[in-house]
């Protein structure tokens, strides 16, 4: 996998457990039983932790080899990868004092 799309999505991971979400990261496999896996934990039990709630997952493979799509700032007009623009967000940290 390219280097830059890895580091994207372990950046929006990192946001999303920044935001008190939770967030679980590793190996998919199954075990003996058929139950689905993700390093230790067992899924199932993380899901319905959960039951009942409306929920959005993401799941980001850190082995496929996509292209990192370049966009254009709609404010300032540069390119970047990332998922906000760094001059943007490093400008607004700087003038407001919020992320």
């Amino acid at each position: 996998m390219k280097t830059m799309r890895r580091s994207i999505i372990l950046k929006m991971a990192a946001e999303a457990y920044e935001l008190g979400l939770d967030v679980m990261s590793g190996r998919a496999t199954r075990d003996e039983n058929g139950r689905w896996l993700i390093d230790r934990h067992i899924l199932d039990e993380w899901l319905q932790e959960h039951e009942g709630e409306d929920l959005v997952l993401i799941l980001g493979s850190l082995e496929d080899n996509a292209p990192v799509q370049t966009r254009t700032c709609h404010t300032c007009g540069r390119d970047f990868t990332d998922l906000e623009c760094p001059y943007c967000r490093a400008s607004r940290i700087r003038l407001r004092g919020e992320p």
